[in-house]
């Protein structure tokens, strides 16, 4: 599934021991079947479903998993590497989040939402890899946070059409001019290219924090990790470069970019 589903994110940790690799697999895969399943049960039957989910993670803690697979590799990565239960629930709450709001009056707002559903899976990561100190988990939730807004830029206009959301703060859309109609219909209006710029520069701070994270977990994770946040980041500068992007299409790295990428994440963790 994760190969499937989530190339940059599958092929990011393929370098990683068999133990690590296939606990940040477990993870993905089963974020990835409460999201899809919130997407297609409706919000009518959303509750008892997500509540499904969540007596699941609370058997893969006591490993009791039966003949569900995923929840076994999952409940054997949470044994292994200590990942708390309240932590998976977390992911819970994020896709209840999405479906229960899709408006974000502050980005005090927003990163309560950006918490549950980017800085929490930072945080398992850096569970699984290990760590030398505690604040490591700060550093990866800054990280987590970071891909979140580069993902929140990218997908702009396709979530404001498609899936009726507006992650930017509306107090932001407000200070710089911004419909929503805007977003849905790809103008550029004047104050655009202002808002992505406080927006871009607010990612980036996020970046310069979470990159500590890399210090603090062993070398080969440490260059997996610098490799999907270098791609993240490199989407973030191409937006940075063209501002109207997002209003136009999905921001993405050709083969060659990525290759750059990989290649620079590897040489500076050597």
């Amino acid at each position: 599934m994760a190969k499937r589903e989530a190339g940059n994110f599958y092929w990011g940790f393929i370098s990683l021991g068999y133990h690590e690799r296939m606990a940040i697999y477990a993870l993905y895969n089963f974020a990835r079947q409460v999201d899809d399943e919130a997407d297609s049960v409706g919000v009518e039957n959303l509750p008892a479903r997500l509540a499904n989910h969540r007596e699941r993670i609370s058997r893969c803690v006591r490993r009791e998993f039966g003949d569900d697979p995923i929840l076994r590799v999952l409940s054997e990565a949470v044994d292994r590497y200590g990942i708390p239960e309240a932590e998976l629930q977390m992911l819970v709450d994020g896709v209840e989040m999405d479906f229960s709001r899709s408006r974000y009056a502050t980005f005090e707002e927003l990163r309560a939402y950006c918490n549950l559903v980017a800085s929490v899976v930072g945080r398992m990561c850096v569970r699984i890899f290990g760590f030398d100190d505690p604040v490591a988990l700060e550093r990866a939730d800054d990280l987590g946070l970071a891909l979140q807004l580069t993902n929140i830029l990218r997908d702009v206009r396709e979530d404001a059409v498609e899936m009726k959301r507006v992650y930017l703060p509306q107090d932001e859309l407000a200070r710089f001019g911004i419909p929503e109609r805007a977003l849905c219909e790809g103008e550029i209006l004047p104050g655009w290219e202002d808002l992505v710029a406080h927006n871009v520069a607010r990612a980036q701070k996020y970046f310069a924090t979470g990159y500590e994270v890399l210090r603090h977990i062993p070398r080969r994770p440490s260059a997996c990790v610098a490799t999907m946040a270098g791609i993240y980041e490199e989407l973030l500068k191409k937006i940075e470069r063209d501002p109207g992007l997002p209003l136009r299409e999905r921001a993405a790295l050709s083969k060659t970019e990525k290759l750059r990428v990989v290649v620079r994440s590897w040489l500076s963790s050597a």
